[in-house]
């Protein structure tokens, strides 16, 4: 993986952002108007509570190696009390609280977040995972995790799941369904979406009507559904600009002491500012030396961390 093994962790999570809010969509009956493979798809969903399933074509589980993804930083089910835990707890909980909270006022399609930055190499991947790592001990939700990052895919190479097929088959071949390209892991309620093929029109893919169908698949399908998307830096091409427009909430890492101020501004300006977007300050440093996160939500009069 690209980023450094000795990540800090996240220190302090801000209060949910107060931004105009809209109801989320209900959520579209698992009925027989869903795609073909619908039903294989929600036989692991039921294989992922704990129900009985018959055999319809069932997808293996991928095991994943949970002691390597502790010595890299990944946060895993077992670190129940670690620091690590504790904080990626904060960060996921304005998230949460955005997507399923009780007040009458949710973010619509809250339950997609986009993690991004603003260059290659800030930390994003290793948020991303982390944070669909940190989601899995929600005793009530399961977790997509997309790799959207279609120029320089990462998390297969973290996790060690399979790198395709996946998203981009997805978009370009109608005769996929979601249950075709799904990865289910050893973690029960965590599910990858591969990166797949690489394709000289990802922009115009990720841009996409099949795009906003397949988020839209995602979002509403299931309820308790929460789906993290690891998806290219802002500056580097145009492909995460194409994908924010599908998303709900975004959670934007910036590299303290290295990405300017200037650079960090103009990438916030490609995003929709009706959307909430937390900052995550990345590898900031204590005057003990200590790395840690820092986070805040992006503050749209100021244009600054809140």
């Amino acid at each position: 993986m690209t980023e450094d093994k000795d990540l800090s962790l996240i220190e302090r999570a801000a209060s949910r952002i107060g931004d105009r809010k809209t109801h989320r969509r209900p959520a579209i009956p698992d009925r027989d108007d869903v795609q073909p493979g619908a039903n294989a798809e929600r036989a692991s969903e039921a294989r992922g509570s704990g129900a009985s399933t018959v055999a319809t074509g069932s997808r293996p589980r991928h095991a994943l190696d949970l002691a390597r993804l502790r010595a890299q930083g990944i946060v895993v089910p077992a670190d129940g009390h670690s620091q690590l835990a504790e904080e990626c707890r904060m960060i996921k909980r304005p998230l949460l609280n955005n997507a399923f909270g009780t007040s009458a006022a949710l973010v619509s399609d809250g339950n997609l977040i986009m993690v991004t930055s603003t260059y290659a190499g800030e930390g994003k991947t290793f948020t991303a995972i982390n944070l669909a790592m940190s989601l899995t001990k929600e005793i009530d939700k399961t977790v997509v995790l997309v790799d959207a990052d279609v120029g320089r895919s990462n998390v297969h190479r973290v996790l060690g799941t399979p790198a395709g097929p996946g998203l981009l088959d997805l978009l370009l071949d109608d005769h996929l369904s979601l249950a075709d390209v799904l990865v289910d892991t050893s973690i029960p309620n965590l599910r990858i979406l591969p990166k797949g093929r690489s394709h000289d029109l990802a922009y115009e893919l990720l841009a996409s009507q099949g795009m906003a169908r397949i988020t839209r698949e995602l979002a509403d399908r299931y309820p308790d559904r929460i789906v993290v998307f690891d998806s290219p830096p802002l500056l580097i091409t145009n492909e995460a600009v194409a994908l924010s427009s599908h998303m709900g909430q975004i959670v934007f890492v910036v590299e303290a002491e290295r990405t300017v101020h200037s650079a960090v501004k103009a990438a916030l300006a490609l995003l929709d500012p009706e959307k909430p977007i937390g900052l995550v300050l990345n590898k900031a440093r204590k005057s003990v030396g200590i790395e840690y996160y820092g986070y805040g939500y992006h503050d749209r009069a100021e244009g600054a961390v809140a």
